[in-house]
């Protein structure tokens, strides 16, 4: 039987750097990477708050990565900087633009370059919809996401429990045997053990795909 040879920090700090580099929105060395028992974290200062969010996203697409902090800063170039009322005039056209984003649903609140979304919407996607449309906008310091979700659709929580696990023993394959569902008043919580952050990730999104669900509560932890 093979055996399996833990990753040091060290190994997972090179894993992160290379990714970083491989990263097309980021420039070399732009990002410095600490990691401490398997947790990540991201110094630095990049020109947008969409290569911040790129850096955090690329680590956390390697396994054994457990947590990441992200603390990049974002420096706008002087020409890039726009005042607070037409970055709030781009982020409501972004979001009408966005065809995942009920139009009128969301409201836009700017404040020094840094954008808080509020409202509500019927599915996960469309509330991570609204933040990556307002994210991608040049002068944009960073992005508070206050929308709520708010599911139209009730499922009884057996009901729910059955189909997330079926679309889990879909995606997830061996790991959803290891992955414990509990269901109560449309919110999701997930117990258990996962192979890496991928895993993860996509055990929540799974949950946050069956109709009827309002919050999921991820607890899975990443197998070091």
């Amino acid at each position: 039987m093979a055996t399996t040879i833990p990753r040091t920090d060290q190994d997972i700090q090179r894993d992160v750097l290379d990714e970083l580099d491989w990263e097309p929105r980021l420039r070399p060395h732009e990002v410095g990477v600490t990691v401490t028992e398997g947790v990540v974290t991201l110094t630095g200062w990049v020109d947008s708050y969409a290569k911040k969010w790129a850096a955090e996203r690329a680590a956390h697409r390697l396994p054994r990565v457990r947590a990441v902090a992200n603390d990049i800063e974002v420096r706008l170039p002087t020409s890039a900087t726009r005042t607070d009322g037409d970055l709030a005039v781009a982020a409501t056209r972004a979001l009408e633009w966005d065809a995942f984003v009920p139009v009128g649903d969301v409201e836009v609140t700017v404040s020094n370059g840094w954008v808080t979304l509020r409202g509500e919407v019927e599915w996960e996607y469309q509330r991570r919809a609204a933040e990556q449309a307002v994210g991608r906008l040049t002068s944009v310091q960073g992005v508070s996401n206050g929308i709520v979700v708010r599911p139209r659709t009730r499922s009884s929580p057996d009901e729910l429990r059955h189909r997330i696990l079926s679309a889990l023993v879909r995606t997830v394959e061996a790991d959803a045997e290891r992955i414990g569902i509990e269901v109560r008043e449309g919110t999701v919580v997930l117990r258990g053990a996962v192979r890496s952050r991928l895993e993860r990730e996509e055990a929540e999104r799974v949950a946050w795909s069956a109709p009827g669900v309002a919050t999921v509560d991820n607890h899975l932890t990443v197998r070091r």
